[in-house]
């Protein structure tokens, strides 16, 4: 039986309305992973209020439904105000769904954010890597933080990754459950879905001059977990 979730949030963004609207509608390959551009006319749009508010629904059988809303609000100095709320109904195991859902939440406004500060007006090829099964058991994200020397956020560490020119990366943010590093050309975010009975994945979002880094972070991810 299904039970219905709300995970509503609120960051600041260092752009203004108009370049949120625009992350969040039709640039979501950017930060996220690709979605559909909504049409405005849609039936899964409930509001669509340029700059300031965007809102889709999708309703199912028996009761269930999913809903993102965005309200965006100018502030101060150039920057935005971005209320979020997700809700709809888990059907299966709720408390797990609900805190992978609500971490992710989290490690994706990061990653707008970033996005925003450091790339802003640049489109992104989306890329995404699955690791092998073996990186399912419990400290598998420990193992990728140790083979890449990541110890702390903000520091700089080297990446070195098969096939792929070696480039200085940020580490802009880290806890048990995902890890981010930022190039001057790229975003790669480390999901550590093993915590949530799944594998070490990888999304990259890439700027410029990242040829092969899908197959590089595959080669990465199976030697560290087949080795």
């Amino acid at each position: 039986m299904g039970k219905e979730f709300e995970i509503e949030r609120e960051v600041v963004l260092p752009a203004t309305p108009e370049e949120v609207f625009a992350a969040v509608t039709t640039g979501t390959a950017n930060w996220m992973f690709p979605t559909p551009a909504p049409e405005p006319d849609s039936p899964m749009v409930r509001n669509w209020e340029p700059p300031h508010r965007f809102t889709v629904r999708q309703d199912g059988e028996d009761g269930w439904f999913n809903a993102l809303d965005f309200i965006i609000s100018a502030r101060d100095g150039g920057t935005a105000a971005l209320r979020y709320v997700h809700s709809g109904i888990f059907t299966d195991d709720w408390d797990s769904q609900y805190d992978g859902a609500s971490r992710h939440t989290d490690f994706y406004h990061h990653t707008l954010g970033q996005y925003l500060r450091y790339f802003g007006g640049k489109s992104a090829v989306y890329a995404e890597v699955n690791g092998p099964s073996a990186s399912s058991f419990p400290t598998a994200l420990e193992s990728v933080k140790k083979s890449l020397g990541v110890a702390a956020v903000d520091e700089t560490v080297r990446l070195e990754l098969p096939g792929l020119a070696p480039a200085d990366a940020v580490v802009d943010y880290l806890n048990p459950y995902f890890l981010g590093l930022r190039t001057p050309d790229a975003m790669y975010r480390v999901f550590g879905r093993n915590n949530f009975g799944g594998t070490v994945d990888v999304s990259a979002h890439l700027f410029g001059g990242n040829a092969g880094a899908e197959r590089a972070w595959q080669s990465y991810l199976d030697g560290v977990f087949t080795a």
